[in-house]
């Protein structure tokens, strides 16, 4: 099983060999094996496939973005984490498909969100939690267009934020 368990860390196995020192493995040499990719994952900030990112770790295919890290596929984001085909969204974490949004969680496919959290298919919502295909929503409240520029011009302001 030793043999087995050296050999695993190699990447550069043939299908064949890597097969059978796989099917070799008992509970613990597999543990071992995890551990060794967990830390070796851990330890390589690179950034693959990726161009013109400034301090960024371990993010994927990703361009033009700064501070970021764990994301895939995002262009000209700032500060973000774990998120995926995003752009142009900054200080966010676990995005999904969105655009220009600021200080928001657990979004997808959605544009120009500040401070929100879980919304799915939504534009322009400020301070929104749960929605779901909602535009122009304030704390979850709906609001003509141009009520929502207003109000959150001057909740902006009012937070210190642009």
């Amino acid at each position: 099983m030793a043999t087995a368990s050296r050999n695993t860390a190699k990447s550069n196995l043939d299908p064949a060999n890597a097969r059978e020192l796989i099917a070799g493995l008992d509970k613990r040499h597999f543990l071992e094996e995890l551990a060794k990719l967990t830390q070796s994952f851990a330890a390589d900030p690179g950034n693959p496939s990726s161009y013109a990112c400034k301090d960024c770790v371990r993010c994927a295919n990703c361009m033009f973005c700064e501070d970021c890290e764990g994301c895939y596929g995002c262009t000209h984001c700032i500060a973000c984490e774990l998120s995926n085909n995003c752009t142009h969204c900054v200080d966010s974490r676990s995005l999904n498909s969105c655009a220009y949004c600021v200080q928001s969680e657990n979004c997808a496919n959605s544009a120009y969100l500040s401070f929100s959290r879980n919304l799915s298919d939504c534009t322009y919502c400020f301070g929104c939690v749960g929605l779901t295909k909602k535009d122009f929503h304030i704390l979850n409240q709906q609001f003509t267009r141009q009520d929502y520029f207003e109000l959150t011009k001057k909740l902006k302001r009012e937070l210190g934020v642009k």
